[in-house]
Order: structure tokens, then sequence, then C-alpha cells
């Protein structure tokens, strides 16, 4: 079971995982382009590292970010096979995308003098 400190940094297993960087990477990857639940699943690991993403998380994260009003959805019945809803980033879905941006650019910073401190003292 893994543990988690006060801010969601996980102390055990992948050390140093920031939790719910899934959602910036959602955000993110439907400002490059909307795209139905499958399209997400297979280019998410490339932003979150993971080898695997579980499909029914992606879709209760893609649930949870449209009733927040962060991405709207809709049937689209022109891709091959069965209708698929498409995801598409709104407005205030970017301007939180900015935010997790900014914070992450914070984090980076901070890590990387973390880095460097612990070079210096090896």
């Amino acid at each position: 079971m893994r543990e988690y400190g006060r801010r969601g940094y996980s102390r055990r297993g992948r050390g140093g995982r920031i939790e719910r960087f899934q959602v910036a990477a959602v955000l993110l990857l439907l400002r490059e382009r909307p795209g139905h639940g499958y399209d997400l699943l297979e280019r998410l690991p490339e932003l979150t590292g993971d080898e695997r993403v579980d499909v029914g998380n992606l879709y209760r994260l893609l649930r949870t970010l449209e009733e927040q009003g962060l991405v709207r959805s809709e049937w689209d019945e022109t891709l091959p096979g069965p209708s698929k809803r498409t995801y598409q980033l709104t407005g205030e879905g970017s301007s939180a995308l900015d935010r997790w941006a900014a914070a992450l650019g914070e984090t980076r910073e901070r890590i990387d003098l973390f880095l460097q401190r612990f070079q210096e003292r090896r």
C-alpha cells in the first residue's frame, strides 16, 4: 500500500510522484486537440510516465472534469465504429491548465534546487 504525505507526494513506490498530475496531463492533451477516451488513453502514458492507465479511472476523471466545467463532451457519430463521446477543453479548463503549468514550474524550480544541493553534497 502506498503512503502519502500531506501534499500528496508518494513516500513509497515511485518516490517523488505528484498525485493528480494526470488531471494536468488530460487538460493538456485536450488543449492540443479534442479526443475520446481511448484516444486519451493511448496518448496519456507519454506525459505521465505510467505504463498503463486504468480505463475506469480515466473515465471517472473525465466525468469529474466535465462536472467541474473544465471539459465538455458530445457524442461523435462520424468516427468509425460505435458513437464515441468526444471531450474538449472549455475556457475554464484552459485557465485551470495555465494554473497547473505555473504551479508545476514552481515545483520544478524547487526540485532543481534540491537536486543541485543533493549533487553538491555527494
